[in-house]
Formats: structure tokens, sequence, C-alpha cells
């Protein structure tokens, strides 16, 4: 059998946790090569793109105009009826709490960096399967352009998103139940006012099960949507958030808004897996169900689990050991001592919130704890 090449990590998923653990690896002297079936990085663009800046400085990532599209100095939460709870940092620190990204050029600098470390790109390529060898390689199929390709592997990574193929193939399990996934439309717009906030709104009567947002971008523009549960509603996202820009209490900031570009996707409210490891099988980010189970985000998550299993390759491979279960699963363990228990309470505090009979105090309680996420002393503040 022809083999098209050897690494020590094939990272499948180019987004935010791939880049960063191919960076990470690479980093580290691992051969290390990344393949995407997409053929342009960074699309299509499923979220708003805001990341706090310590989430940038602890990923190592320096600040950068290519990137960065408006700084973000606090946070304004509206209940339903439009009283808010405002944080507004400018009045401890000129410098950003955050930033919201251009998510095309932030995902294409970060694996152009993975690159620049020495990881190698493959784009256009898909990952079919892999086969276990002795020694403690794997041989992985990758169909790109046409033709199958074989690469001689250590460890696989997958960061291929929630349907994570990679966890199939270790029987994994990668299901999500429909409570747990909101369905989020954003529309990308200019004639919209913004204040440097990252304005969020509860209350079911606009987005059940969710919240909707209106976050600053560069050039005047800004991103408004929002985010519901599927077993919340019979309508769609698209049906709540032409209902929030007509009807709501904001509706005169929209008034002369012009929509510039449509974006949506699945986002998980779900706990993290249980199991994010098998043999030669690591999963990080989405595929991990590394997602904030409160506000959705996942960029913070993906970096901060990039560098963590970027790391920990670094360290056990050029042991030598096979990459075996019993060792991979210190990579897990090491991710459940970071950041692993805050993601599993603020699971708990979801799943408290979606048992309240009672929509009025669901409604309450929700907006509660996002009044209360970003304040100092919030434990979960930085997840």
């Amino acid at each position: 059998m022809k083999i098209d090449g050897d690494f020590d990590v094939v990272v499948v998923g180019s987004g935010p946790a791939g880049a960063t653990t191919a960076r990470s690896c690479a980093e580290g002297g691992l051969r290390t090569l990344v393949v995407d079936k997409k053929q342009e990085l960074g699309s299509p663009i499923q979220c708003s793109g805001a990341v706090s800046a310590n989430a940038l400085r602890s990923a190592g990532i320096a600040l950068d105009d290519e990137f960065l599209s408006a700084s973000v100095h606090g946070f304004s939460v509206f209940d339903g009826e439009g009283e808010e709870s405002l944080l507004d940092l400018r009045r401890a620190s000129p410098e950003p709490a955050g930033y919201v990204v251009d998510r095309r050029r932030f995902d294409r600098h970060l694996m152009r960096t993975a690159q620049q470390a020495g990881a190698e790109a493959w784009l256009k390529a898909e990952a079919l399967g892999h086969e276990p060898q002795d020694g403690g390689t794997t041989l992985l199929r990758i169909r790109q352009f046409g033709a199958v390709r074989t690469v001689r592997t250590r460890v696989i990574v997958g960061a291929d998103g929630l349907q994570s193929q990679v966890g199939r193939w270790a029987g994994l399990t990668t299901r999500i139940r429909l409570p747990e996934l909101a369905s989020c439309l954003q529309y990308v717009v200019d004639g919209v006012e913004t204040r440097g906030l990252l304005e969020i709104v509860t209350g079911s009567q606009w987005a059940p099960g969710g919240y909707a947002w209106l976050f600053p971008k560069a050039n005047g523009q800004a991103e408004v949507g929002l985010g519901v549960s599927r077993t919340m509603t019979d309508r769609d996202a698209r049906w709540h958030l032409e209902r929030f820009l007509r009807e709501s209490f904001l509706r005169a900031r929209f008034a002369g808004m012009r929509i510039l570009e449509v974006q949506g996707g699945g986002v998980p409210l779900t706990a993290p897996l249980r199991r994010q490891y098998d043999d030669h099988i690591i999963l990080v980010g989405d595929a991990a169900r590394h997602v904030n189970p409160i506000t959705g985000g996942g960029i913070h998550t993906a970096l901060r689990g990039g560098i963590l299993a970027g790391a920990f390759l670094r360290e056990v491979l050029p042991t030598g050991e096979p990459p075996t279960a019993d060792l991979l699963r210190g990579y897990q363990e090491r991710w459940e001592g970071d950041f692993g228990k805050a993601l599993r309470q603020l699971y708990t505090v979801r799943s408290a919130l979606n048992r309240v009979p009672d929509v009025d105090r669901q409604d309450r309680e929700l907006h509660q704890v996002f009044a209360n996420y970003f304040r100092p002393g919030s434990p979960y503040r930085y997840i």
C-alpha cells in the first residue's frame, strides 16, 4: 500500500479547536497534518464571533486588526420587557474586555499560524476512516479531489464539529437530544446603533428557550440574531427573529437597518461528552461538546481545549508509548481539571432552568443568570 505521508498527529477539522491543536502540536515538534473537507477556511459562519480578551491571551493569540472586528467594553442584559442590567467596564478600564472577531479572517489567521509553526494542511480533503496497525500507528484514508490517499499517524484529533465522524469511528456517543439543541439565526446589518457592548435580550416572548443578541461589528455594522429551543416553539428561528426586529422594545433601533448577510446553524446546549478519547483518537471543540450550555459560546472553549490537547500530545507522544485509550485518557483528565468542571456546572444550571414549569419564572431566572454571569466574582465569567 502506498503511504502518502507519515505524521504524529492528524487533525480532522480546521476551525478554532483544530487549528489551535495543530499549532500547539507543531510548535512542540510533532509532525502535524490538518485535513478539512471544506474548500474555504472559516465558512460557513454559524456564530457571532464574540470572544473575551482573556481567551485570546491565554491561547497565545496576538491581537491583530486582520481579524478584530469590534471591541467589547461590557454587557447589557435586558429582560423581555426591556428592563436593563448594565455592566459597562469602561468605568474601570479603557482596555476592551473582549472582541467580536471576523470569523472567516479569524479562522484563516489561526490556520496560518499553525502552518507557520510547521503544520501541513490539506483542504477539500475528507477523512474516510482509519485502520490501526501494529507498532502504535493507524492508517487514515482521505479523499481529496476525487482520489483516495492514505497517511500513517499515531493520533487522530477529531475537531470536526457536532456530528463528529471521528467520534463515531470511536463508537463515542455523539447524538444530541432535541431539547439540547438551539436553532440560531443572525443577520449582519448596517444602519443599527451599537454601544460597544454585547447586548442580550432574554424572554420567551422573543426567543423561547434561548435569547436574542445585538453585537457590534466594524464599519458601523452589527450582528443581530437569536437562538430558540426546538422543543419550546413550533416556529423557526427566522420567524422569531423577524418578530423581534418588528415588535420588541428595541425596534426603533432596527428601523433603518439593511441586511448584508444571513448566518445560522445549530448550537448545542448540552454537557461535554462523558468520554472524549479512544485508541488513537481524542476529540476537541464542538466534537467533544466543549460549548458553554448557557450562552452557546464555543470559541473560548475551543481555543482552550486545543491548547490543552496540543500540550498533552507534546508530552506523551515523544515517549514512544502506544497511544491507547488508557494513555489518551490523560487528555480528558487534564481537560476536566482545567475547565470541564465549570462546563458541567453550567449544564446543571441549564438543566434546572429547563425543568422550571412556569414560563414567566423561567424567564426571570434566565435573566438573572445572564445578569450575574459576567460580573466580577462570577465563577463562569471566563468560560
